[in-house]
Formats: C-alpha cells, sequence, structure tokens
C-alpha cells in the first residue's frame, strides 16, 4: 500500500472539533485539513493520518458530530491526496467508528490505540474496552475488508492491566488480525528504544512493525534500521502546522535507511 522502502505517514492534528468550544468551526477544521495535506504532500510523505487530537477533553467513543466531521475532513484529504495514501484514528478508543469513517470517506487504513491489551487509564473511566475479534468481524460486516487496521501495543498514556511483554503483545496483535503493529515510547514526541522495537518485530513475524511517537530526523536512521516505517506527527510541525521542509528532510533520512540492505 505504502510502496517500496520505509514509509513515513504524516499526522494531521486537527484542530478541536465542533461541539467544543474552542473549535474553529468546520471550516476552520477543513482549512487545517488541507493545509496540512499540501505540506506533507510536497514534503514526500507516502501516507497521512487524520486525527482528532486537539480535543479537549477527550471522549473515550466517538460523539454523533465528532463522526461527522471526521468523516468530512478525512473525505477532503482523500480527495486533495494525490499521491499520499490517507488513514483516520478517532481518539480516544472507538476504533469502529474510525473503519465506519474510512469506508465512507475512501480512507485506506486507520489506527486504533487499543486492540490486544488490557489497558486502563483512570482519567478517562478506567478499563478502555479492547474487542479486536469483534473489529476484525465489524470490518467485514461494512464491507471493508481492504481498510488496515494499524494496532499500537502497549500504548503511551495507559497502565498495562496484565503481565506481558511486547513479544507476547505483538504476537497476539497478528494472531488477532493487526495489519500493522505501532510501538511507541512513553509520551508524545518520545520514540521508544531501539530494544523495544526488536521485541516487537521479534513477536510480529511477518507484520510490518511501526514506529508510533518520537521519530525525527535525527533519530530515524536507527530506528528504521529494524521498524518497517513510522508514523510522524510532532517533529513535522511548528505552530502553525505542518511544514513541507521537515517532511522532506525526514523522508530522505527513510528512504536512505529503506535502501540499506
Amino acid at each position: 500500500m505504502f510502496g517500496d522502502g520505509k514509509p513515513i505517514i504524516g499526522v494531521i492534528h486537527l484542530p478541536a472539533l465542533p461541539g467544543y468550544p474552542q473549535s474553529p468551526g468546520l471550516d476552520g477544521v477543513l482549512a487545517r485539513t488541507l493545509r496540512d495535506v499540501e505540506a506533507l504532500e510536497r514534503g514526500g510523505t507516502q501516507g497521512i493520518l487524520v486525527e482528532n487530537d486537539e480535543d479537549r477533553p477527550m471522549r473515550v467513543e466517538a460523539a454523533p458530530e465528532t463522526t461527522a466531521v471526521m468523516t468530512r475532513a478525512t473525505r477532503e484529504a482523500v480527495v486533495a491526496a494525490s499521491r499520499a495514501v490517507v488513514g483516520i484514528e478517532i481518539l480516544l478508543n472507538d476504533p469502529m467508528a474510525s473503519l465506519a469513517v474510512a469506508k465512507a470517506a475512501g480512507a485506506a487504513f486507520i489506527r486504533t490505540d487499543y486492540f490486544v491489551d488490557p489497558m486502563e487509564r483512570p482519567e478517562h473511566g478506567g478499563a478502555m474496552a479492547i474487542d479486536p475479534v469483534g473489529l476484525i468481524a465489524y470490518r467485514r460486516d461494512i464491507g471493508a475488508e481492504d481498510v488496515l487496521i494499524l494496532a499500537d501495543i502497549q500504548v503511551k498514556y495507559a497502565t498495562m492491566m496484565v503481565e506481558r511483554n511486547l513479544v507476547e503483545s505483538a504476537a497476539l496483535a497478528a494472531d488477532h488480525g493487526a495489519d500493522g503493529i505501532i510501538v511507541s515510547g512513553l509520551v508524545t514526541g518520545q520514540p521508544p528504544d531501539v530494544a523495544d522495537v526488536a521485541a516487537a518485530k521479534q513477536g510480529a513475524g511477518t507484520v510490518p512493525v511501526l514506529i508510533g511517537s518520537g521519530t525525527d530526523a535525527d533519530n530515524a536512521a536507527a530506528l528504521l534500521t529494524v521498524a518497517d516505517g513510522a508514523i510522524v506527527g510532532t517533529s513535522l510541525k511548528d505552530d502553525h502546522g505542518i511544514v513541507a521542509e521537515r517532511v522532506a528532510e525526514l523522508v530522505a533520512v527513510a528512504r536512505g535507511a529503506g535502501d540499506r540492505p
């Protein structure tokens, strides 16, 4: 789907969506979407992930207006992107809504933070709902089998509720049908250890493993000696949004890592 080499999937962190008092409204959300798509494509990114990252406080499940606006914004990104593959994640934990949006908007993949690992976030009500079997069945039921599921394991900001290492989590995610497995650092902007990526690769078998946080032009070469690609947001942005030159610099490093045997 993403071509040869080590793909970089750039993240569009949308402003707060309608329904939140700090939202710039639908027009403001769509303007950010299109501006960041243009910058990511100009920088050469192979993928684009649309997220409602600035909704505060975040909801565990999507409100109706969130699903509606994410469908519109994702569709605008799909139409505007001439080369990059577009995906969607509705935060905080609604992968079925993400799949429904992807199907309706013509997106090619979703990201879900919670797939097979029992985890909790007390500030958001405790245990996060996980149902990998139900999610795969729902994808089939809505005719979205062509939409990839990129699944985090032991995701940042949440606490594991069972004792399990990354090899085991990656193997479970692969066994339950994840099309890609994501490993992140402890917080946004922090990369995982290379050893953690290697552990996930060991458990994942033939399923690709992606870096989910903290990749930048300085550390990408080391991380991508092990990982199969990266989802990148923070390091590509300034205060105004995605910077095409930062994207191009990172894509060049990733391309070099992909060219090495």
